[in-house]
Protein backbone atom coordinates (compact mmCIF):
# COMPACT_ATOMS: atom_id res chain seq x y z
CA UNK A 1 0.00 0.00 0.00
CA UNK A 2 1.15 3.53 -0.67
CA UNK A 3 -0.09 7.08 -0.63
CA UNK A 4 0.90 10.67 -0.09
CA UNK A 5 1.65 10.88 3.61
CA UNK A 6 1.21 14.10 5.60
CA UNK A 7 2.38 14.50 9.18
CA UNK A 8 0.01 16.28 11.58
CA UNK A 9 0.07 20.07 11.23
CA UNK A 10 2.47 21.36 13.89
CA UNK A 11 1.41 23.67 16.69
CA UNK A 12 3.60 25.17 19.39
CA UNK A 13 3.20 23.41 22.72
CA UNK A 14 1.35 25.67 25.21
CA UNK A 15 3.46 26.91 28.12
CA UNK A 16 1.97 25.81 31.42
CA UNK A 17 1.89 28.42 34.19
CA UNK A 18 2.68 26.34 37.31
CA UNK A 19 0.69 28.91 39.26
CA UNK A 20 -0.43 27.99 42.79
CA UNK A 21 -3.30 25.52 42.72
CA UNK A 22 -2.64 24.20 39.20
CA UNK A 23 -2.31 20.44 38.62
CA UNK A 24 0.99 20.86 36.77
CA UNK A 25 2.49 22.56 39.84
CA UNK A 26 1.48 19.62 42.04
CA UNK A 27 2.93 17.11 39.57
CA UNK A 28 6.19 19.03 39.20
CA UNK A 29 6.66 19.38 42.94
CA UNK A 30 6.21 15.62 43.30
CA UNK A 31 8.72 14.93 40.50
CA UNK A 32 11.24 17.27 42.12
CA UNK A 33 10.93 15.43 45.42
CA UNK A 34 11.28 12.08 43.67
CA UNK A 35 14.40 12.94 41.67
CA UNK A 36 16.00 14.80 44.59
CA UNK A 37 15.30 11.81 46.84
CA UNK A 38 17.08 9.20 44.74
CA UNK A 39 20.49 8.82 43.19
CA UNK A 40 20.53 8.02 39.49
CA UNK A 41 23.08 5.54 38.14
CA UNK A 42 23.57 6.68 34.53
CA UNK A 43 25.39 4.40 32.09
CA UNK A 44 26.86 4.81 28.66
CA UNK A 45 24.30 3.38 26.20
CA UNK A 46 25.53 1.66 23.03
CA UNK A 47 23.16 -0.33 20.84
CA UNK A 48 20.61 -0.28 23.65
CA UNK A 49 23.08 -1.90 26.05
CA UNK A 50 23.77 -0.08 29.32
CA UNK A 51 27.51 0.00 29.97
CA UNK A 52 28.89 0.94 33.36
CA UNK A 53 32.55 1.71 32.85
CA UNK A 54 33.34 2.31 36.52
CA UNK A 55 34.84 5.70 35.66
CA UNK A 56 32.16 7.59 37.54
CA UNK A 57 31.43 11.26 38.17
CA UNK A 58 29.05 12.55 40.81
CA UNK A 59 26.10 14.75 39.90
CA UNK A 60 25.53 17.56 42.39
CA UNK A 61 22.91 20.28 42.13
CA UNK A 62 24.64 23.60 41.29
CA UNK A 63 22.50 25.37 43.90
CA UNK A 64 23.09 22.84 46.68
CA UNK A 65 26.50 21.24 47.15
CA UNK A 66 24.93 18.72 49.52
CA UNK A 67 22.31 17.48 47.07
CA UNK A 68 23.78 14.49 45.27
CA UNK A 69 21.56 13.51 42.34
CA UNK A 70 23.53 10.45 41.29
CA UNK A 71 26.54 9.52 39.22
CA UNK A 72 27.30 8.88 35.58
CA UNK A 73 29.72 6.51 33.92
CA UNK A 74 32.20 8.05 31.50
CA UNK A 75 32.96 6.71 28.06
CA UNK A 76 36.51 6.81 26.74
CA UNK A 77 38.18 5.97 23.46
CA UNK A 78 37.26 2.27 23.58
CA UNK A 79 33.56 2.91 24.18
CA UNK A 80 33.56 5.67 21.55
CA UNK A 81 34.97 3.33 18.91
CA UNK A 82 32.44 0.68 19.79
CA UNK A 83 29.61 3.23 19.68
CA UNK A 84 30.69 4.52 16.26
CA UNK A 85 30.71 1.03 14.78
CA UNK A 86 27.31 0.34 16.28
CA UNK A 87 25.90 3.66 15.04
CA UNK A 88 27.07 3.07 11.47
CA UNK A 89 25.58 -0.40 11.52
CA UNK A 90 22.24 0.70 13.03
CA UNK A 91 21.98 3.55 10.54
CA UNK A 92 21.78 1.11 7.61
CA UNK A 93 18.55 -0.43 8.87
CA UNK A 94 17.13 2.86 10.15
CA UNK A 95 17.74 4.66 6.84
CA UNK A 96 15.78 1.95 5.04
CA UNK A 97 12.64 2.71 7.05
CA UNK A 98 9.88 4.66 5.37
CA UNK A 99 10.09 8.33 6.19
CA UNK A 100 6.73 8.40 7.97
CA UNK A 101 7.76 5.52 10.25
CA UNK A 102 10.84 7.41 11.42
CA UNK A 103 8.79 10.57 11.90
CA UNK A 104 6.24 8.63 13.93
CA UNK A 105 8.87 7.80 16.57
CA UNK A 106 9.63 11.45 17.19
CA UNK A 107 6.02 12.56 17.00
CA UNK A 108 5.21 9.95 19.63
CA UNK A 109 8.09 11.23 21.76
CA UNK A 110 6.61 14.72 21.52
CA UNK A 111 3.25 13.51 22.80
CA UNK A 112 4.84 11.46 25.59
CA UNK A 113 6.74 14.55 26.68
CA UNK A 114 3.66 16.77 26.47
CA UNK A 115 1.90 14.53 28.99
CA UNK A 116 3.44 11.74 31.13
CA UNK A 117 7.12 12.69 30.79
CA UNK A 118 6.74 16.46 31.22
CA UNK A 119 7.23 16.76 34.98
CA UNK A 120 10.09 14.24 35.00
CA UNK A 121 12.20 15.97 32.37
CA UNK A 122 11.42 19.41 33.78
CA UNK A 123 12.40 18.31 37.28
CA UNK A 124 15.67 16.76 36.06
CA UNK A 125 16.51 20.01 34.27
CA UNK A 126 15.61 22.18 37.27
CA UNK A 127 17.74 20.16 39.67
CA UNK A 128 20.67 19.22 37.44
CA UNK A 129 21.03 22.56 35.65
CA UNK A 130 19.52 24.89 38.28
CA UNK A 131 16.54 26.30 36.38
CA UNK A 132 13.28 27.79 37.56
CA UNK A 133 10.04 26.02 36.74
CA UNK A 134 9.30 28.49 33.94
CA UNK A 135 12.78 28.27 32.41
CA UNK A 136 12.61 24.46 32.48
CA UNK A 137 9.10 24.48 31.01
CA UNK A 138 10.05 26.53 27.96
CA UNK A 139 13.18 24.41 27.49
CA UNK A 140 12.83 20.76 28.40
CA UNK A 141 9.11 20.53 27.71
CA UNK A 142 7.86 23.00 25.12
CA UNK A 143 10.95 23.41 22.97
CA UNK A 144 11.66 19.70 22.64
CA UNK A 145 8.02 19.05 21.70
CA UNK A 146 8.24 21.88 19.16
CA UNK A 147 11.54 20.64 17.70
CA UNK A 148 10.04 17.21 17.01
CA UNK A 149 6.65 18.39 15.72
CA UNK A 150 8.04 21.11 13.50
CA UNK A 151 11.03 18.98 12.51
CA UNK A 152 8.71 16.41 10.97
CA UNK A 153 6.75 19.17 9.24
CA UNK A 154 9.84 20.88 7.81
CA UNK A 155 11.32 17.57 6.65
CA UNK A 156 8.08 16.85 4.82
CA UNK A 157 8.35 20.23 3.09
CA UNK A 158 11.87 19.40 1.96
CA UNK A 159 10.80 16.03 0.59
CA UNK A 160 7.97 17.73 -1.28
CA UNK A 161 10.45 19.81 -3.27
CA UNK A 162 10.87 18.06 -6.63
CA UNK A 163 12.26 19.18 -10.00
CA UNK A 164 10.25 19.73 -13.16
CA UNK A 165 10.05 17.03 -15.83
CA UNK A 166 10.08 17.50 -19.59
CA UNK A 167 8.01 15.46 -22.05
CA UNK A 168 8.89 11.79 -21.90
CA UNK A 169 11.20 12.31 -18.91
CA UNK A 170 10.55 11.84 -15.23
CA UNK A 171 12.91 13.80 -12.95
CA UNK A 172 12.89 13.38 -9.20
CA UNK A 173 15.05 13.91 -6.13
CA UNK A 174 15.65 11.32 -3.47
CA UNK A 175 16.70 12.76 -0.11
CA UNK A 176 19.20 10.39 1.47
CA UNK A 177 20.51 10.61 5.04
CA UNK A 178 24.23 11.26 5.33
CA UNK A 179 26.41 8.21 4.79
CA UNK A 180 28.22 7.40 8.03
CA UNK A 181 27.38 9.03 11.38
CA UNK A 182 26.70 12.48 12.82
CA UNK A 183 28.57 13.55 15.95
CA UNK A 184 26.25 15.60 18.20
CA UNK A 185 27.90 17.67 20.94
CA UNK A 186 25.43 19.41 23.24
CA UNK A 187 25.89 22.04 26.00
CA UNK A 188 24.61 22.26 29.57
CA UNK A 189 22.30 25.21 29.28
CA UNK A 190 19.36 23.80 27.31
CA UNK A 191 18.04 20.27 27.55
CA UNK A 192 16.22 20.94 24.27
CA UNK A 193 19.49 21.57 22.44
CA UNK A 194 20.63 18.02 23.16
CA UNK A 195 17.31 16.65 21.94
CA UNK A 196 17.56 18.73 18.78
CA UNK A 197 21.24 18.09 18.00
CA UNK A 198 20.83 14.33 18.30
CA UNK A 199 17.18 13.97 17.33
CA UNK A 200 16.78 15.95 14.13
CA UNK A 201 19.56 14.21 12.14
CA UNK A 202 18.17 10.89 13.38
CA UNK A 203 14.64 11.82 12.33
CA UNK A 204 15.75 12.10 8.69
CA UNK A 205 17.64 8.79 8.80
CA UNK A 206 21.13 9.54 10.12
CA UNK A 207 22.91 7.59 12.82
CA UNK A 208 24.05 9.78 15.71
CA UNK A 209 26.83 9.61 18.28
CA UNK A 210 25.64 11.92 21.10
CA UNK A 211 28.03 13.36 23.67
CA UNK A 212 26.10 15.51 26.16
CA UNK A 213 27.74 18.08 28.43
CA UNK A 214 28.99 16.65 31.70
CA UNK A 215 26.71 19.16 33.43
CA UNK A 216 23.55 17.92 31.67
CA UNK A 217 23.96 14.15 31.79
CA UNK A 218 20.93 13.75 34.06
CA UNK A 219 18.46 15.48 31.74
CA UNK A 220 20.23 14.01 28.70
CA UNK A 221 19.72 10.51 30.06
CA UNK A 222 16.01 11.12 30.59
CA UNK A 223 15.78 12.53 27.06
CA UNK A 224 17.35 9.34 25.71
CA UNK A 225 14.96 7.17 27.73
CA UNK A 226 12.04 9.20 26.38
CA UNK A 227 13.12 8.43 22.81
CA UNK A 228 13.63 4.79 23.75
CA UNK A 229 10.05 4.56 25.05
CA UNK A 230 8.81 6.23 21.86
CA UNK A 231 10.28 3.36 19.84
CA UNK A 232 13.68 4.61 18.68
CA UNK A 233 15.63 1.47 17.68
CA UNK A 234 18.85 0.67 19.57
CA UNK A 235 21.96 2.27 18.13
CA UNK A 236 20.29 4.96 16.03
CA UNK A 237 21.40 7.38 18.74
CA UNK A 238 24.16 6.18 21.02
CA UNK A 239 24.51 8.02 24.34
CA UNK A 240 28.18 8.54 25.22
CA UNK A 241 28.84 11.00 28.04
CA UNK A 242 32.52 11.03 28.84
CA UNK A 243 35.97 12.34 28.09
CA UNK A 244 35.49 15.02 25.42
CA UNK A 245 39.04 14.72 24.09
CA UNK A 246 38.98 10.95 23.65
CA UNK A 247 35.44 10.77 22.27
CA UNK A 248 36.01 13.66 19.86
CA UNK A 249 39.28 12.20 18.63
CA UNK A 250 37.62 8.85 17.97
CA UNK A 251 34.74 10.51 16.11
CA UNK A 252 36.70 12.96 14.01
CA UNK A 253 39.46 10.53 13.07
CA UNK A 254 36.96 8.00 11.73
CA UNK A 255 36.46 7.62 7.95
CA UNK A 256 32.67 7.45 8.44
CA UNK A 257 32.47 10.82 10.21
CA UNK A 258 29.76 12.57 8.15
CA UNK A 259 28.72 15.59 10.16
CA UNK A 260 29.11 17.65 13.32
CA UNK A 261 26.05 19.10 15.08
CA UNK A 262 27.48 21.35 17.76
CA UNK A 263 26.51 23.96 20.32
CA UNK A 264 29.25 25.31 22.58
CA UNK A 265 32.11 27.76 22.67
CA UNK A 266 33.55 29.48 19.64
CA UNK A 267 37.07 28.35 20.51
CA UNK A 268 36.10 24.68 20.68
CA UNK A 269 34.14 24.85 17.43
CA UNK A 270 37.06 26.50 15.64
CA UNK A 271 39.36 23.78 16.98
CA UNK A 272 37.02 21.07 15.69
CA UNK A 273 36.85 22.78 12.30
CA UNK A 274 40.66 22.76 12.18
CA UNK A 275 40.67 19.05 12.99
CA UNK A 276 38.28 18.34 10.12
CA UNK A 277 40.56 20.29 7.79
CA UNK A 278 43.58 18.26 8.82
CA UNK A 279 41.70 14.99 8.44
CA UNK A 280 39.76 15.81 5.28
CA UNK A 281 41.54 13.28 3.05
CA UNK A 282 40.60 10.33 5.26
CA UNK A 283 36.84 10.89 5.24
CA UNK A 284 34.45 8.99 3.00
CA UNK A 285 32.63 12.28 2.31
CA UNK A 286 32.99 15.99 3.07
CA UNK A 287 31.52 16.32 6.59
CA UNK A 288 28.72 18.80 7.24
CA UNK A 289 29.73 21.22 10.01
CA UNK A 290 26.86 22.94 11.82
CA UNK A 291 27.61 25.00 14.89
CA UNK A 292 25.98 27.57 17.16
CA UNK A 293 28.66 29.10 19.34
CA UNK A 294 29.25 32.27 21.38
CA UNK A 295 27.45 35.55 21.71
CA UNK A 296 27.78 39.04 23.12
CA UNK A 297 24.17 39.96 22.66
CA UNK A 298 23.02 43.56 22.73
CA UNK A 299 20.15 45.87 23.49
CA UNK A 300 20.35 49.34 21.91
CA UNK A 301 17.82 51.98 22.88
CA UNK A 302 16.81 55.07 20.93
CA UNK A 303 15.74 58.24 22.80
CA UNK A 304 12.15 57.41 21.82
CA UNK A 305 12.26 53.98 23.50
CA UNK A 306 9.39 52.95 25.75
CA UNK A 307 10.94 53.13 29.21
CA UNK A 308 9.01 50.29 30.87
CA UNK A 309 9.48 47.92 27.95
CA UNK A 310 13.22 48.65 27.88
CA UNK A 311 13.65 48.16 31.62
CA UNK A 312 11.76 44.86 31.54
CA UNK A 313 13.75 43.60 28.58
CA UNK A 314 17.06 44.40 30.29
CA UNK A 315 16.08 42.52 33.45
CA UNK A 316 14.49 39.51 31.79
CA UNK A 317 16.87 39.35 28.85
CA UNK A 318 19.96 39.57 31.05
CA UNK A 319 19.11 37.57 34.15
CA UNK A 320 16.70 34.77 33.28
CA UNK A 321 18.56 31.51 33.79
CA UNK A 322 21.41 33.50 35.33
CA UNK A 323 22.43 34.89 31.94
CA UNK A 324 23.52 31.41 30.82
CA UNK A 325 21.66 31.54 27.53
CA UNK A 326 23.49 31.89 24.24
CA UNK A 327 20.99 34.66 23.51
CA UNK A 328 21.17 36.46 26.87
CA UNK A 329 21.57 40.22 26.73
CA UNK A 330 24.93 41.20 28.18
CA UNK A 331 25.55 44.72 26.82
CA UNK A 332 23.18 47.64 26.47
CA UNK A 333 23.48 51.11 24.96
CA UNK A 334 21.12 53.63 26.52
CA UNK A 335 20.79 57.37 25.70
CA UNK A 336 21.37 59.85 28.51
CA UNK A 337 17.78 61.08 28.58
CA UNK A 338 16.41 57.56 28.91
CA UNK A 339 19.01 56.55 31.48
CA UNK A 340 18.02 59.40 33.77
CA UNK A 341 14.45 58.11 33.78
CA UNK A 342 15.00 54.36 34.13
CA UNK A 343 18.22 53.92 36.09
CA UNK A 344 16.68 54.13 39.55
CA UNK A 345 13.88 51.67 38.82
CA UNK A 346 16.23 49.37 36.91
CA UNK A 347 18.65 49.14 39.84
CA UNK A 348 15.83 48.64 42.33
CA UNK A 349 14.18 45.91 40.25
CA UNK A 350 17.49 44.11 39.75
CA UNK A 351 18.33 44.24 43.44
CA UNK A 352 14.86 42.90 44.29
CA UNK A 353 15.17 39.71 42.21
CA UNK A 354 14.80 36.68 44.47
CA UNK A 355 17.65 34.17 44.23
CA UNK A 356 17.93 30.64 45.57
CA UNK A 357 16.94 26.99 45.17
CA UNK A 358 14.72 26.26 42.11
CA UNK A 359 12.55 24.04 44.32
CA UNK A 360 11.36 27.30 45.91
CA UNK A 361 9.16 28.65 43.13
CA UNK A 362 9.41 32.22 44.47
CA UNK A 363 12.95 32.56 43.11
CA UNK A 364 13.60 34.35 39.84
CA UNK A 365 17.24 33.25 39.53
CA UNK A 366 19.20 30.25 40.72
CA UNK A 367 22.86 29.18 40.67
CA UNK A 368 25.42 29.23 37.87
CA UNK A 369 26.44 25.84 36.57
CA UNK A 370 29.79 25.06 38.22
CA UNK A 371 32.88 26.37 39.99
CA UNK A 372 34.68 27.25 36.78
CA UNK A 373 31.81 29.47 35.66
CA UNK A 374 31.53 30.95 39.14
CA UNK A 375 35.19 31.92 39.23
CA UNK A 376 35.20 33.35 35.72
CA UNK A 377 32.08 35.47 36.23
CA UNK A 378 33.09 36.79 39.64
CA UNK A 379 36.49 37.68 38.22
CA UNK A 380 34.80 40.07 35.79
CA UNK A 381 32.76 41.56 38.63
CA UNK A 382 35.82 42.08 40.83
CA UNK A 383 37.80 43.73 38.04
CA UNK A 384 34.86 46.02 37.29
CA UNK A 385 34.72 47.06 40.94
CA UNK A 386 38.40 47.99 40.77
CA UNK A 387 38.26 49.72 37.38
CA UNK A 388 38.03 53.53 36.94
CA UNK A 389 36.14 52.84 33.70
CA UNK A 390 33.22 51.03 35.29
CA UNK A 391 30.87 51.12 38.28
CA UNK A 392 28.95 48.17 39.73
CA UNK A 393 25.55 49.78 40.34
CA UNK A 394 23.49 46.70 41.27
CA UNK A 395 24.35 43.29 42.60
CA UNK A 396 28.00 42.35 42.59
CA UNK A 397 27.69 40.02 45.59
CA UNK A 398 28.34 36.29 45.36
CA UNK A 399 28.92 33.19 47.47
CA UNK A 400 29.79 29.55 46.83
CA UNK A 401 29.20 28.42 50.41
CA UNK A 402 26.05 26.42 49.64
CA UNK A 403 25.82 26.68 45.84
CA UNK A 404 27.29 28.77 43.03
CA UNK A 405 25.25 31.90 43.60
CA UNK A 406 25.95 35.26 41.97
CA UNK A 407 23.59 38.19 42.41
CA UNK A 408 22.27 39.68 39.15
CA UNK A 409 24.76 42.45 38.45
CA UNK A 410 24.51 45.74 36.56
CA UNK A 411 27.74 47.44 35.52
CA UNK A 412 27.80 50.95 34.13
CA UNK A 413 30.69 50.94 31.69
CA UNK A 414 31.99 54.46 31.13
CA UNK A 415 34.28 53.21 28.37
CA UNK A 416 32.44 51.44 25.52
CA UNK A 417 35.38 49.07 25.08
CA UNK A 418 35.53 48.00 28.73
CA UNK A 419 36.07 44.23 28.90
CA UNK A 420 32.55 43.55 30.20
CA UNK A 421 31.15 45.29 27.10
CA UNK A 422 33.25 43.11 24.81
CA UNK A 423 33.82 39.67 26.34
CA UNK A 424 31.33 36.83 26.49
CA UNK A 425 30.79 36.38 30.24
CA UNK A 426 27.91 33.86 30.18
CA UNK A 427 26.53 34.81 33.55
CA UNK A 428 24.17 37.24 35.31
CA UNK A 429 26.11 40.38 34.34
CA UNK A 430 24.71 43.21 32.21
CA UNK A 431 27.00 46.09 31.20
CA UNK A 432 25.44 49.39 30.18
CA UNK A 433 27.05 52.20 28.26
CA UNK A 434 25.26 55.55 28.36
CA UNK A 435 25.65 57.61 25.19
CA UNK A 436 24.70 61.17 24.18
CA UNK A 437 21.21 61.35 22.69
CA UNK A 438 22.55 62.92 19.50
CA UNK A 439 24.99 60.05 18.89
CA UNK A 440 22.42 57.47 17.73
CA UNK A 441 24.05 56.65 14.40
CA UNK A 442 27.55 56.54 15.86
CA UNK A 443 26.30 54.22 18.61
CA UNK A 444 24.90 51.80 16.05
CA UNK A 445 28.32 51.61 14.45
CA UNK A 446 29.79 50.94 17.90
CA UNK A 447 27.32 48.12 18.50
CA UNK A 448 28.25 46.54 15.17
CA UNK A 449 32.02 46.73 15.65
CA UNK A 450 32.52 46.02 19.38
CA UNK A 451 32.05 42.24 19.33
CA UNK A 452 33.16 39.47 16.96
CA UNK A 453 29.85 37.71 17.63
CA UNK A 454 26.54 38.08 15.81
CA UNK A 455 23.92 35.96 17.55
CA UNK A 456 21.06 38.07 18.95
CA UNK A 457 20.30 41.74 19.42
CA UNK A 458 17.42 44.10 20.07
CA UNK A 459 16.50 47.68 19.28
CA UNK A 460 14.01 49.71 21.33
CA UNK A 461 12.43 52.67 19.60
CA UNK A 462 9.01 54.21 18.95
CA UNK A 463 10.50 56.06 15.97
CA UNK A 464 10.13 53.89 12.89
CA UNK A 465 12.91 55.65 11.01
CA UNK A 466 15.28 54.85 13.87
CA UNK A 467 14.16 51.22 13.78
CA UNK A 468 14.81 51.13 10.04
CA UNK A 469 18.27 52.65 10.48
CA UNK A 470 19.14 50.11 13.18
CA UNK A 471 17.97 47.22 11.01
CA UNK A 472 20.13 48.45 8.12
CA UNK A 473 23.29 49.29 10.06
CA UNK A 474 23.09 46.15 12.19
CA UNK A 475 22.15 43.84 9.33
CA UNK A 476 25.04 41.46 10.02
CA UNK A 477 25.32 42.03 13.78
CA UNK A 478 22.69 39.48 14.81
CA UNK A 479 21.16 36.38 13.27
CA UNK A 480 18.09 36.87 15.48
CA UNK A 481 17.04 40.53 15.63
CA UNK A 482 14.28 41.84 17.88
CA UNK A 483 12.32 45.09 17.73
CA UNK A 484 10.95 46.30 21.07
CA UNK A 485 11.49 42.91 22.70
CA UNK A 486 14.24 41.19 24.65
CA UNK A 487 16.78 39.25 22.54
CA UNK A 488 15.94 35.88 24.11
CA UNK A 489 13.13 33.34 23.87
CA UNK A 490 13.19 32.23 20.22
CA UNK A 491 10.28 29.89 19.51
CA UNK A 492 10.57 26.96 17.10
CA UNK A 493 8.56 27.62 13.96
CA UNK A 494 8.39 31.35 14.74
CA UNK A 495 11.96 32.60 15.12
CA UNK A 496 14.47 30.08 13.68
CA UNK A 497 17.59 30.43 15.82
CA UNK A 498 21.23 30.98 14.91
CA UNK A 499 23.85 33.64 14.26
CA UNK A 500 26.79 34.42 12.07
CA UNK A 501 30.34 35.77 12.39
CA UNK A 502 31.93 34.12 15.46
CA UNK A 503 28.50 32.94 16.65
CA UNK A 504 28.26 30.02 14.26
CA UNK A 505 27.19 28.77 10.86
CA UNK A 506 23.66 30.25 11.12
CA UNK A 507 21.93 27.06 10.01
CA UNK A 508 18.89 28.01 12.09
CA UNK A 509 17.85 25.31 14.54
CA UNK A 510 14.22 24.36 14.18
CA UNK A 511 13.96 25.13 10.47
CA UNK A 512 14.34 23.68 6.98
CA UNK A 513 17.79 25.30 6.80
CA UNK A 514 19.11 23.01 9.53
CA UNK A 515 17.36 19.83 8.42
CA UNK A 516 18.64 20.04 4.85
CA UNK A 517 22.21 19.80 6.19
CA UNK A 518 21.59 16.19 7.28
CA UNK A 519 20.37 15.08 3.86
CA UNK A 520 22.26 14.31 0.66
CA UNK A 521 20.02 14.64 -2.41
CA UNK A 522 20.23 12.20 -5.29
CA UNK A 523 18.85 13.37 -8.63
CA UNK A 524 17.17 10.66 -10.71
CA UNK A 525 16.29 11.01 -14.39
CA UNK A 526 14.15 8.36 -16.05
CA UNK A 527 13.70 8.53 -19.82
CA UNK A 528 10.55 6.87 -21.15
CA UNK A 529 11.57 7.40 -24.81
CA UNK A 530 15.36 7.20 -24.96
CA UNK A 531 17.14 8.08 -28.25
CA UNK A 532 17.83 5.14 -30.55
CA UNK A 533 20.44 6.75 -32.81
CA UNK A 534 23.80 8.40 -32.19
CA UNK A 535 23.41 11.03 -34.94
CA UNK A 536 21.77 14.44 -34.33
CA UNK A 537 19.45 16.16 -36.92
CA UNK A 538 21.92 19.01 -37.53
CA UNK A 539 24.30 16.49 -39.06
CA UNK A 540 21.98 15.84 -42.06
CA UNK A 541 23.92 18.16 -44.42
CA UNK A 542 27.34 19.73 -44.67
Amino acid sequence: MSGTIRVPAPVNEPILSYAPGTPERTELKAALRSIAGQEADIPVIIGGEEIRTGRTHAIHAPHDHGLRLGEWHAAGAEEAQRAIANTVDARREWASWRWEDRAAVFLKAAELLAEPWRSTLNAATMLGQSKTAFQAEIDSACEIVDFFRFGAHFAERIFDHQPISDRGIWNRIEYRPLEGFVYAVSPFNFTAIGANLAGIPAMVGCGVLWKPSKHAVLSGYYTYKLLEEAGLPPGVINFVPGDPVEITAAAMDHPDFAGLHFTGSTGVFQSLWNTVGRNIARYRSYPRLVGETGGKDFIVAHPSADRDALRTAIVRGSFEYQGQKCSAASRAYVPESVWKEISGDLVAETDALAMGDPMDFRNFVNAVIDRGAFQSITGYIDRAKASPDADVIAGGEYSDADGFFIRPTLIRAHAPDHETMCDEIFGPVMSIHVYPDAAWSETLDMVDSTSPYALTGAVFSQDRSAVREAMDRLQNAAGNFYINDKPTGAVVGQQPFGGGRASGTNDKAGSVFNIIRWLSPRTIKENFAPPMSTAYPFMGEE
